[in-house]
């Protein structure tokens, strides 16, 4: 049985699928693996500049944060794949969880505070301050809960008892999940709470370092920066010094209050307070994203034609856009950090329509020219996505300078 291949994944191994008794590669999903990773580096090296395509400081939806969805949409349909037929499951469970527990370790590697930035060639992190979630944190959660789905939960003969009923048990593990999160998010209550701004936070924050902040909450169901269940879950199992110090949220109207983007004494106290948007409890509806790629590829392991494959995945993406946009409209916003059920149906509705794209494009009309770099960075994206997130291609660029070392590309 081949080794299970998540998202970011560095094997030339090609992921295969049959038409017509056919067996071809599916370079629509190398592609859409390379375009996740090009609109990655676009956010993170273009959004200081171009605001509108960075994260949302909270609720809505920007270029930004449709990234992280496709990594896991991408990731439940190559496990529909690899495991399309599973001989051994203890075998196959643990290759699972062993792979879930490397990019787990390398993303608190390359997340956790190790690397300083292009501003220091330093390297070390403090296990007191060490940030233990990340993106491929997430990842891997997302991996592991649709590989055990897959493997333990498979389904029955979909032509004879439809698709729903055949993998039943993949949609009843992907609504307790968001029954949990649901639970949680709305009928935690959440006390006041206080918290300490660590030294190293940041240079804008007009503050004295060592002063207690106090944070007033007592609420119930609140889905506010300042007290969200969410928050106070990670706050209490991880702690305050191991969730992200510069959270998204910074960048609320009410937090900035000068046009040179600093804070001011009357800011919020909540401003200043670390929040981790890959948290515990949104990695749940996380979770249930990569369930939902595992669904889109079954449809592509087991309809043999394109046709019939493009009229599901399509009926599928609308049913989840029409069903997301009416959350958001009762009153549930579309929000990344929390991963709120209506984010997640929409985006998820987002990656089946630009899967459907791209294969519609690449797989059934053959143009592969056109994405040809992008296929190779999808069959690269693992390297790609260590280079970038570490830092290590800009800091290479900026050793080479003129006269000072400040005189570099970077700088300029």
């Amino acid at each position: 049985m081949a080794d299970p291949q998540p998202l970011l994944d560095d094997s030339s191994e090609p992921t295969q699928f049959s038409v017509r008794g056919r067996t071809t590669r599916v370079a629509s999903l190398d592609v859409f693996r390379g375009l996740s990773v090009l609109l990655m580096m676009l956010v993170d090296y273009g959004g200081s500049i171009f605001p509108i395509i960075a994260h949302s400081p909270w609720n809505g939806i920007h270029l930004a944060d449709f990234v992280m969805p496709f990594f896991l949409f991408i990731a439940g349909i190559s496990l529909a794949l690899v495991y399309k037929r599973v001989p051994r499951r203890g075998e196959a469970t643990c290759k699972a969880v062993l792979r879930a527990l490397k990019l787990f370790v390398l993303g608190i590697l390359l997340q956790g505070g190790y690397f300083h930035g292009i501003t220091s060639l330093t390297y070390g992190v403090d296990m007191e301050r060490i940030r233990w979630l990340g993106i491929l944190q997430r990842i891997s959660i997302g991996y592991v809960v649709a590989a055990l789905c897959e493997i333990w939960l498979p389904g029955r003969r979909w032509k004879e008892v439809g698709f729903f009923r055949s993998y039943y048990l993949h949609w009843f593990v992907a609504a307790f999940l968001l029954a949990i999160y649901s639970g949680l998010l709305y009928g935690l209550y959440v006390p006041d709470w206080q918290f300490e701004v660590p030294s190293l936070t940041s240079s804008l924050l007009p503050i004295n370092y060592g002063t207690i902040y106090m944070v007033n909450c007592s609420v119930r169901g609140d889905l506010g920066p300042a007290c969200n269940s969410a928050g106070m879950i990670d706050r209490y199992i991880l702690g305050l010094h191991h969730m992200y110090q510069k959270p998204v949220f910074r960048n609320l109207k009410e937090c900035i209050t000068s046009a040179s983007g600093q804070f001011s004494d009357n800011s919020p106290s909540w401003c200043l307070a670390p929040f981790d948007p890959e948290g515990i409890l949104s990695s749940l509806t996380a979770a249930v994203s990569c369930i939902i790629g595992l669904q889109y590829g079954h449809i592509l392991a087991y309809v043999q034609d394109h046709k019939g494959r493009l009229e599901i995945w399509l009926w599928f993406s609308v049913s989840f856009l029409i069903l997301g946009l009416f959350m958001a409209f009762i009153g549930i916003p579309l929000n990344k950090s929390l991963y709120t059920v209506s984010y997640m149906l929409v985006t998820s509705a987002a990656s089946g329509i630009t899967f459907s794209a791209l294969y519609l494009l690449i797989d059934v009309h053959g143009y592969r020219r056109l994405t040809s770099m992008l296929e190779w960075m999808g069959k690269h994206s693992l390297s790609i996505f260590v280079i970038v997130t570490s830092n290590l291609a800009v800091m290479a660029i900026q050793g080479f300078y003129w006269t000072a070392p400040e005189n570099n590309l970077v700088s300029y």
